[in-house]
């Protein structure tokens, strides 16, 4: 019985590995920056896929160094003017945003 249950649960351990999906296929691949108050630069390595995130301060000037598209909002939960950002380009430097999703549909 000693034996069972050390053996029990590494092997759910490795059935659970096994199981779950790769974190990789669930994040977009690259750097987002942006400038914050005061003008100062904020990265975002490997952000996760389609999902609104709400910025906590004033951003501006989103620079999408991802391989994919990345939208950017106006308002707090994904609302307002939304801006199209392709891989590599760059919005304007005043552009304000106060969400983002990387990897839209």
């Amino acid at each position: 019985m000693r034996l069972f249950r050390p053996l029990a649960v590494g092997l759910g351990g490795l059935a659970l590995t096994l199981a779950l999906p790769a974190g990789a296929a669930l994040a977009s691949s690259g750097t987002f920056t942006w400038l914050g108050p005061g003008g100062k630069a904020y990265s975002l390595q490997n952000p996760p896929d389609k999902r609104c995130l709400d910025m906590s301060q004033e951003a501006r000037g989103a620079r999408n160094a991802l391989k994919q598209p990345v939208a950017v909002y106006t308002g707090k939960h994904c609302t307002g003017q939304k801006t199209q950002l392709a891989p590599g380009k760059v919005a304007p430097s005043g552009a304000r945003f106060a969400s983002v999703v990387f990897n839209p549909r």
